[in-house]
């Protein structure tokens, strides 16, 4: 069953994988970005009210240190000041902007928080450098595609992959990029090269998501089979149920295009 670039059918793209990721079968890992190895800010882990304004106060005494200034992000983002936390973020990122970690880390949080417009300028002009490496790129790419804009998250995946040649996270992302611009044949293409690979073994998600895009193109033994790797029956069954139901129901593309429920 084919889909097309634009339009409802994508819209069903989305939804299934959605809905595949709350029924544990797979992760949509196109809405999401690459972590980071060393300047996450959740590395620092929850802190209080009391202690995060204690992180501020320090860090307002020397706002260029990065260390403090990525420790007070972190107790913003413990306490749900999302906001707060972009703006230290972004103070950071502008006081070093040759400093290509903070780039992507405050690209990663705006994407995150629904503003991948305001990630993009942020991410292509790191990428621009030539001290970039690869997760920039992957983060670029992922970027691309919540903006719907899948060519160039394709291109920016194959920039990674020339740095981190058959980096799993970055085969994973472009297989679902493909599957969400509705080329499902390229997406299992993808996703079947990466889960050959010598360390896909322990990344059950590369599975499911090619079980996924199997599914979506009516080979369900074929998708069961697969998601059997790693799921429990009833998790398989309930995933391939609900591929059937979609699938298989005549005004699926009017209801998504109108925005009803089924």
């Amino acid at each position: 069953m084919g889909f097309g670039k634009s339009g409802p059918r994508n819209r069903l793209v989305w939804a299934l994988l959605a809905l595949s990721s709350a029924l544990g079968g797979c992760q949509q890992n196109t809405a999401s970005l690459e972590k980071l190895d060393t300047m996450s800010t959740a590395s620092t882990g929850p802190v209080s009210f009391q202690a995060t304004a204690k992180l501020g106060k320090a860090w307002q005494a020397d706002p260029k240190n990065i260390g403090k200034g990525l420790a007070y992000a972190n107790g913003l983002a413990s306490i749900g000041q999302s906001d707060q936390q972009l703006a230290v973020l972004k103070q950071l990122s502008t006081s070093h902007p040759a400093n290509s970690k903070l780039a992507i880390l405050y690209g990663k949080k705006l994407a995150q928080a629904g503003r991948s417009a305001e990630a993009l300028p942020i991410l292509e002009r790191a990428a621009a450098k030539p001290e970039a490496d690869w997760r920039l790129h992957s983060a670029l790419g992922s970027t691309y595609d919540q903006q719907g804009l899948y060519e160039k998250a394709q291109m920016a995946y194959g920039k990674a992959l020339t740095l981190q040649p058959n980096e799993l996270s970055v085969l994973n992302n472009m297989g679902m990029s493909y599957a969400l611009q509705g080329d499902l044949v390229k997406a299992e293409a993808t996703l079947r090269q990466a889960s050959l690979l010598p360390n896909a073994a322990t990344q059950p998600r590369i599975r499911q998501n090619l079980a996924l895009v199997v599914g979506l193109q009516g080979r369900f033994e074929d998708s069961r089979r697969i998601a059997s790797e790693d799921l429990p029956p009833n998790q398989v069954e309930a995933n391939m149920a609900y591929l059937q139901k979609m699938l298989s129901q005549p005004n699926t593309w009017q209801q998504l295009a109108t925005g009803e429920q089924s």
